[in-house]
């Protein structure tokens, strides 16, 4: 008897670079525009604001249309364009796993297991929380780059699987963004172009944060149980990941000195990074610097030659390479955009569909078009600064308040940074060392209920006369 062949879910590659053919045809279709930009200060940062009502075609010759030669090449444009992204993955991936094969993380992963006893289950909700409050309080998304290694490593070695580790730190980190409180890159941002008061209705967006992160972590600890009870559930079956510990294994590893120094290594690293990142300025460069050191002294505690401690680095970085190149695959759509001068017409040509909307829906389709903006437009502040000098006034004219206008935009921005190629899922993918595709064959269903979520709450807003 013949056997339905079962349908297999495209590679990543395959999803992305279909998007990037689509937006190529687009480029000859949608016609090219911008909007004229003014440099502001905001919050003590000079930003390029688009100034309303300024939009204006621009003739298709001056522009770029993507070729069929065109098409391929965005690859290498992408990857040019994503460079400092790309070092950042294959350094965290090089450093940490240094780290790995020292076996200070197998022997601290045993200690923790000791001690949490029966209490793991207790670690999902207390981990989310903890990495929800920095998002939402300090805006903070690449200070927890360095933890996908070690929270996958310890779900994996709970009995659960990689899927539930990754979705610990990247669903904490990124709902508390999108509930932010105090979020100075989303809450600071917008509510200063709209002319918003600053931080006002903390307590609403608190509220937020407590339902958003509440779905989430039931939503963690449901998947978790069930693949603690039947592993062959797990939507990892039969896929191995690069920073999974095996039980059995780390009964080989007896806690030492050397460990305790090499996980103190670890955590002083960490510590100087978020300082640094919250307090001094820095950016990727000095992320990638101190995780070098850190991982060097680490080899040094190991008692490993500088033979050993360099072709630890090229193997770790040989994991991640794939999740490198997709980075610079999903970075080429931006490129393609840019490159035809179609970004601002469809912001535009977005906007203009709320004009007409009914007033008793127009605070909901301002979600789902912020949602849609943030494919094009991934960064937080950028995309505040590009859409906020439209939404705000259009606001007033569909009866809405600006703060909920804010809302709109900070929720929209926030969700869709874990579902949308262009944003940072593709980025902690590589340092999890997750499939793209997996995790949007996970995340759907919780992405649709946080949706409906979202809306409910926008809907409570403007009831409520935020």
């Amino acid at each position: 008897m013949k056997t339905k062949k079962k349908m297999e879910m495209p590679d990543t590659w395959l999803i992305v670079f279909a998007i990037i053919v689509v937006m190529a045809v687009l480029t000859w279709v949608i016609p090219s525009g911008a909007y004229e930009y003014q440099t502001i200060d905001v919050n003590g940062t000079s930003r390029n604001v688009a100034i309303a009502g300024s939009y204006h075609l621009i003739d298709k010759a001056e522009t770029t249309r993507a070729s069929l030669l065109g098409v391929f090449a965005s690859l290498y444009q992408g990857c040019l364009s994503a460079a400092d992204i790309i070092f950042v993955i294959l350094c965290c991936a090089a450093t940490f796993g240094v780290m790995v094969k020292t076996g200070a993380f197998h022997a601290g992963i045993g200690k923790v297991i000791q001690k949490v006893g029966d209490r793991e289950k207790l670690l999902i909700p207390i981990l989310m929380i903890l990495f929800g409050l920095g998002g939402s309080v300090f805006g903070m998304l690449s200070e927890f780059y360095g933890f996908y290694p070690l929270v996958v490593g310890i779900a994996v070695a709970l009995g659960y699987d990689a899927m539930v580790g990754f979705a610990i730190l990247a669903l904490g980190e990124y709902i508390g963004f999108t509930a932010g409180t105090l979020n100075p890159y989303t809450v600071a941002v917008a509510q200063s172009i709209a002319g918003v008061e600053l931080y006002s209705g903390v307590g609403f967006r608190a509220v937020s944060f407590i339902v958003f992160m509440g779905i989430s972590i039931l939503y963690v600890m449901r998947y978790a149980a069930k693949i603690k009870k039947n592993p062959e559930l797990s939507i990892m079956n039969g896929v191995s990941c690069i920073h999974s510990f095996k039980r059995e294994d780390l009964d080989q590893y007896e806690f030492n000195t050397r460990h305790a120094l090499i996980l103190l290594d670890v955590l002083v690293t960490l510590i100087i990074l978020m300082f640094g990142l919250m307090q001094w300025g820095w950016g990727y460069k000095e992320l990638c610097g101190l995780f070098i050191i850190m991982s060097a002294v680490a080899a040094c505690f190991a008692g490993w030659d500088p033979n050993t401690y360099c072709r630890e680095m090229l193997a770790g970085m040989r994991g991640v390479l794939w999740g490198c190149i997709l980075t610079g695959l999903a970075k080429g759509i931006v490129v393609i955009m840019e490159n035809a001068c179609i970004l601002d017409t469809i912001i535009y040509f977005l906007s203009q569909l709320l004009q007409n909307a009914p007033s008793a829906v127009s605070a909901q389709l301002m979600l789902l078009v912020q949602t849609v903006i943030n494919f094009f437009v991934s960064s937080g502040s950028g995309q505040a600064a590009v859409t906020m000098p439209i939404m705000a006034p259009l606001a007033d004219a569909l009866g809405i308040s600006r703060q909920v206008a804010c809302l709109a935009y900070q929720f929209g921005d926030g969700l869709s940074n874990l579902l949308w190629p262009t944003c940072g899922i593709v980025i902690i993918c590589g340092l999890g060392d997750i499939d793209y595709s997996r995790w949007l064959k996970w995340f759907a269903r919780l992405f649709l209920i946080l949706l409906v979520a979202q809306m409910i709450l926008i809907e409570a807003a403007v009831v409520m006369g935020l």
